[in-house]
């Protein structure tokens, strides 16, 4: 357990020892991670970063591993048991049944395995937004191909005014022909929370399933499975959780469960149990790996909780309340409107920015991307999305970061783009 009243000490103590810090910020908690002090990392959203405490307690687990492989990793001797454990810590977190909740690599193995698993026939559609991530699109592409269904798009607007235009861009191309929905909580190139639960019921009216590409969700916002309504979530540890990369979880409404296959077929496919579901027993065990990214899970939630007298609940909050503070600092710096209302956002913001030109591509790194950061030592996504049409820079707050960060970077880019607002605000609107 953590010492709270230890941790303060040390980050006073760590605080002071660095007024002549060099780094770009003076954010104390940047000290329980291994991040390099000369860089202003505002891009959590894509790959997360791990506490050292967390990193410390995966390399115990493959300690113990290495010292003692089949006891660790036979499945039949300890390793369930360990699983089981992890299962119930995120289980509490998620409000969740411990017995729906699959493991997976990330994210988009868990989209892998359910668009793979899903029953489709020929004309039928699988409905994706335009604001989809590219890898979970691919695998309703691939699906679709496999069984001759059709891959809708729902033209989701950016900037957008609020929900209500989600709602509607899903309405529209939805019909008795849609199986399953393929929905963002959180979306990666725009940052925008979804209305998930009028989503859902708009697509169960249709009688279609809906599948949540919940890979930002745990951690940024709340969450609660058993009233979501979703027929399948799946997200991962490694981004808002702080867990150790190659961590997340699949889960799965009962009535489905028989149905969905993990995307590797293992011993268990055909060693039924009665004390264990074969869901459970397929997803947990994919042949030989390393479960220590899971495995130290609950030591990041752990974390988490313990930096905030309100645990995670009151993280959360603080770390949304700065995102939006340091997106309208880059609005004001851009002098253009802001994209979206706060009540759709968490802590991953977006911001448009004016196009390319001819040399624009979405393959590459974008120059202004490159410039932050061998220049002034920005970590940072900047990239032209085909889909929405428009290009962005989108940062991420979290514990370490810093609005002083933001501050500096809006100042950055007043100089780097020297550009007139109305290149941006051309087609945009004031929000409500």
């Amino acid at each position: 357990m953590f010492d709270r009243s230890k941790q303060i000490d040390t980050i006073a103590h760590s605080a002071s020892a660095r007024c002549a810090d060099t780094g770009p910020t003076m954010n104390p908690f940047r000290d329980h991670w291994a991040l390099d002090p000369q860089l202003s990392f505002l891009n959590h959203g894509s790959f997360g970063a791990t506490p050292t405490v967390v990193l410390e307690n995966q390399r115990e687990y493959q300690q113990r591993l290495e010292a003692d492989p089949i006891e660790f990793l036979a499945p039949e001797r300890s390793l369930e048991p360990k699983l089981d454990h992890v299962r119930e810590c995120l289980a509490r977190l998620v409000h969740a049944d411990p017995a729906d909740l699959a493991w997976v690599r990330n994210a988009t193995d868990g989209v892998n395995a359910v668009v793979r698993s899903i029953p489709l026939s020929r004309d039928d559609e699988i409905v994706v937004t335009n604001h989809g991530y590219n890898a979970c699109t691919n695998a309703v592409h691939y699906a679709a191909r496999s069984s001759g269904a059709k891959v809708v798009v729902a033209k989701v607007p950016f900037p957008i005014s609020g929900p209500d235009e989600v709602i509607a861009a899903i309405q529209r191309v939805i019909s008795s022909r849609t199986r399953l929905v393929l929905v963002d909580h959180v979306t990666s190139p725009s940052g925008l929370v979804f209305p998930l639960r009028e989503i859902i019921d708009v697509a169960h009216a249709s009688g279609a399933r809906v599948l949540v590409d919940g890979a930002h969700g745990p951690g940024m916002l709340p969450l609660d499975l058993s009233q979501l309504g979703a027929d399948y979530y799946t997200a991962n540890h490694h981004k808002w959780l702080c867990a150790p990369k190659v961590s997340g979880f699949l889960w799965v409404r009962r009535e489905w469960q028989r149905e969905v296959r993990p995307t590797v077929i293992s011993h268990a496919a055909n060693r039924d149990r009665s004390d264990r579901s074969r869901f459970l027993c397929e997803f947990d065990w994919p042949g030989t790996f390393d479960p220590s990214p899971l495995l130290a899970l609950p030591r990041a939630i752990e974390f988490l909780q313990s930096l905030h007298e309100g645990g995670i609940d009151e993280l959360m909050r603080r770390n949304r309340r700065h995102a939006i503070q340091c997106r309208d600092l880059l609005c004001d710096a851009l002098g253009i409107y802001a994209p979206a209302p706060d009540s759709m956002l968490g802590s991953l913001v977006a911001v448009p920015l004016p196009p390319r030109g001819s040399a624009a591509g979405t393959s590459e790194q974008d120059p202004l991307q490159r410039e932050l950061r061998e220049t002034h030592g920005f970590e940072l996504p900047v990239f032209t999305s085909s889909d929405l049409d428009v290009r962005v820079l989108r940062i991420a707050f979290q514990a370490y970061n810093d609005v002083a960060q933001v501050e500096r970077l809006a100042g950055v880019l007043r100089d780097e783009l020297k550009m007139s607002s109305n290149k941006i605000n051309n087609g945009l609107r004031a929000l409500p």
